[in-house]
Parts: structure tokens; C-alpha cells; sequence
């Protein structure tokens, strides 16, 4: 395929997103053509999915390819997965895929074959900035910014900066640096997907376009039946994606044994079973067994009480898993919905990123202000970040936070809801 700069391949998943992103990218005068990644799925939907992306393709007369990536998939995600759950941790499958495979090696060959950009129907915004050196040291605050919406996605990324820098004042010229690439949260907030993106680097970013950061999921549904696409009805996939309908228990237990160990409450008594302790996650209320006490008045005995275990009642509180010991095979557990146990002020990370080079990093004597979320969908939190060396950081949030899982992502936002970068949860 000759190489274009308008050339345009787009990761087609057989969903509803990826089509309705295929078939603006045409209309708007790109050369378009679809992609199925083939990866490790376990419930046997991926060949229906392929079967969908195929016949969008046919519908909106696109070349259509296959990668098969199962096997780097298994090796970089799957087990990924599984060997942080057997540590004890919660890993984010999702984050990886887009890491490894999404923006790793599917980019890598979609530009092999020609394309000068890589599109995807995740929900979220891009913006190119310039950055001016000032007269003093450091850059100002003085940035020109270059709007993909604005742009109308009639070019990619990097030749929409390239025509806006063209356009500038002479006396700007070599003054200017390389542009720099941000993603924002997606005009559908219910469905913005950026705490799953944290991990990109400008070298990617230069090569991505996300059209439906601009578009709410009802306005994706209207123009999938507006173009005809076989997928305008189909439902959205919920959950780990190569599990399908398989849950993740289930499928945790064919790699990690079951071994049934005891569920302790905060002070150390035993009040339950469980089936493993690497198959749960922190916040879970679900998958074990609690023991309760009910006191009953014995018959002819003069009134004294007697006792019996019995699982516990519908109406009880709700048990969430706190805390995890892999080692002695216990879970720890608190009672009801606002036990102070569940929530966290100050948490440590691991294996920081920010996804602009110019953003400010953070100094141990001066923390930086931001936002942050824990999990996706969860509401933004005011914190500050401070490193304490190379590679810990800690983030201490402005009100504690609920179920705060090791090993799940804590992302960052400024105030104008522009991702930053994120980090692991120690």
C-alpha cells in the first residue's frame, strides 16, 4: 500500500465505536482501511466480532485485514493479568492492551503497511499544542493550540500542526518547538475513556486520531443507523474483553488453585470462608462466606440462650474485601457501606508517566496540585502528587477515598480535565 498521509487505518473490534469511527473517517476524506486484531478470547465471541467488523467493512467498501496477535496478546496481557492477581494485586488488563497491543504493535504494523495514522473508537480527545521558548528561562505560558474538532479531521494529527505552524508569523520561525500532544476527557463523560489511555507517548500520539471524543453515545448509535452499519444495534461489551461471557473468577481458576482460607474482620476473628485469596479484589462483597450468630431462646431450658451458625441473612450489612494476605491465604473484611476501613487518604504508586514531556513533575518540597480517579468512572478527586525518589510517588488525596485496589491505575487530570499521566498503585 503506498504511504499516504491521509491513509488511515482503524482498529475495527466489530463494535458499534470502531464502525461509526470507520465511517466518518471516509466521509471526511480519508483513505480508509479496517483492521481486526485477532487476540486470545476464551468464550469463543472473537470469530463473531470479526464476522461483524468484516461486513462493516463490505458496507462502507473498505479493505479489510486480519492481525493476529493471540499469541503476543496472551503473553503481554493475559498472563500479565494472572500473575499479578497470584501476587496479590489487581491488575488493569485494559490499560495493558492499549499499552502492548492497541498503540504498541497494532500501530506498528498499521504504519508498516502504509498508514499514516492509527484510529480507534475510544472515547476521548486529542489536542496538539505548540510550546514557545520565552526570553527567559523555561516556556511560557503562551501556547498555540491546534484543535482536531477545529481541524474537522480532514488531516491527521501532525499535518494539521504542520498547515497551522505554516500559517504562523514569520518572526515566530525557528522559535517554535515540536509539537506536543494531550488527550482531554470526552464531551460523553459517561463513556470517556482516558483513565485506560495514560500509558501513550507523544511518539504514539503523533499517529492517533479518536473522532468520537467529540460525539455522546446516542449521536455514535444515530449515525451508525444513520450509515446503514450492520453493528447500529449491537450492544456494547461489558467487562475484560477477552473474557466475553466467561467471569473472571471462573477464569482465574484455571491458572490460580482454589485453596479455601479465612475471612478475618479488622480485629482478627475468623467469621468466614473463602475460596482463595488471590481470586478476590479489594472493595469485592461477593464470593465468600459469612458466619453470624443468632441468639435464640432454648425451649425448657429456663430461658437460657442458645446459639447457632447460619450464613448470613439477606438484611445484614454488606462485607468488602480490604485487605488481602497471599501468603497465609486470609481475607480481610469490613462491615457496611461507610466503615471507615474501606477509605484511604494517602496511597504510594510505581511506574509514573506524564504524557506531556513539558508538563511539571513534581518535586518532594513542592507537591503539584491535580485531580485523580482510582478507577474508571470514578469521580475526580482534588490531590497532590510528591516524589519521594526516583520511581515512588505519593498521591494524597483532598477526602479519602473508597476501595483503593493495589496494582490499579491512579490517573491525573488539571483542572481544564486534561489527562496528564497516571501511575501504578503500590
Amino acid at each position: 500500500m503506498k504511504k499516504a498521509r491521509k491513509t488511515v487505518c482503524v482498529a475495527m473490534s466489530g463494535g458499534v465505536d470502531s464502525s461509526v469511527t470507520a465511517a466518518l473517517l471516509k466521509k471526511q476524506g480519508y483513505v480508509v482501511f479496517g483492521v481486526h486484531i485477532r487476540c486470545f478470547n476464551v468464550d469463543g465471541c472473537a470469530e463473531r466480532d470479526a464476522n461483524d467488523a468484516r461486513r462493516v467493512a463490505e458496507q462502507l467498501n473498505i479493505p479489510f485485514y486480519t492481525f493476529d496477535l493471540e499469541k503476543e496478546y496472551k503473553e503481554r496481557v493475559v498472563e500479565y493479568m494472572v500473575k499479578g492477581y497470584t501476587q496479590g494485586i489487581t491488575p488493569n488488563p485494559d490499560v495493558m492492551c492499549n499499552k502492548e497491543i492497541k498503540f504498541g504493535l497494532f500501530l506498528k504494523r498499521a504504519l508498516e503497511l502504509g498508514a499514516g495514522s492509527i484510529a480507534t473508537g475510544h472515547y476521548v480527545r486529542i489536542r496538539v499544542a505548540d510550546a514557545i521558548p520565552s526570553t527567559r528561562s523555561g516556556f511560557s505560558s503562551r501556547n498555540l493550540r491546534w484543535s482536531s474538532r477545529r481541524a474537522g479531521f480532514d488531516v491527521a494529527p501532525l499535518q494539521a500542526y504542520q498547515n497551522h505552524r505554516a500559517a504562523l508569523p514569520q518572526s515566530f520561525g525557528n522559535g517554535i518547538t515540536t509539537p506536543h500532544f494531550s488527550l482531554l476527557i470526552a464531551k460523553d463523560k459517561n463513556k470517556d475513556q482516558s483513565y485506560f489511555l495514560w500509558t501513550l507517548t507523544q511518539k504514539q500520539l503523533q499517529h492517533c486520531l479518536f473522532p468520537l471524543g467529540e460525539y455522546t453515545k446516542p449521536a455514535v448509535r444515530a449515525l451508525a443507523k444513520k450509515y446503514n452499519l450492520p453493528t447500529a444495534e449491537k450492544k456494547d461489551s461489558q467487562g475484560i474483553c477477552f473474557l466475553g461471557q466467561v467471569s473472571l473468577a471462573n477464569f482465574l481458576k484455571s491458572y490460580i488453585p482454589a485453596r479455601r482460607g479465612a475471612v478475618l474482620t479488622t480485629t482478627g476473628k475468623t467469621i468466614g470462608e473463602h475460596r482463595g485469596a488471590p481470586l478476590y479484589t479489594i472493595g469485592q462483597r461477593h464470593g465468600f462466606t459469612i458466619k453470624i450468630q443468632d441468639s435464640l431462646p432454648r425451649q425448657n431450658c429456663g430461658g437460657q440462650a442458645r446459639f447457632k451458625i447460619q450464613e448470613k441473612k439477606r438484611d445484614a450489612l454488606p462485607h468488602y474485601v480490604i485487605e488481602k494476605n497471599i501468603t497465609a491465604n486470609t481475607l480481610t473484611v469490613a462491615e457496611g457501606n461507610a466503615n471507615p476501613a474501606l477509605y484511604k487518604k494517602e496511597i504510594m504508586l510505581n511506574d509514573i508517566h506524564f504524557i506531556n514531556p513539558l508538563y511539571p513533575k513534581p518535586p518532594s518540597l513542592n507537591p503539584l496540585p491535580l485531580l485523580a480517579r482510582v478507577r474508571y468512572r470514578a469521580p475526580l478527586a482534588p490531590a497532590t502528587l510528591a516524589q519521594l525518589s526516583t520511581n515512588n510517588y505519593k498521591l494524597i488525596f483532598k477526602y479519602p477515598q473508597r476501595c483503593i485496589a493495589p496494582g490499579q491505575s491512579a490517573v491525573f487530570y488539571n483542572s481544564k480535565k486534561e489527562m496528564l499521566g497516571g501511575g501504578i498503585i503500590a
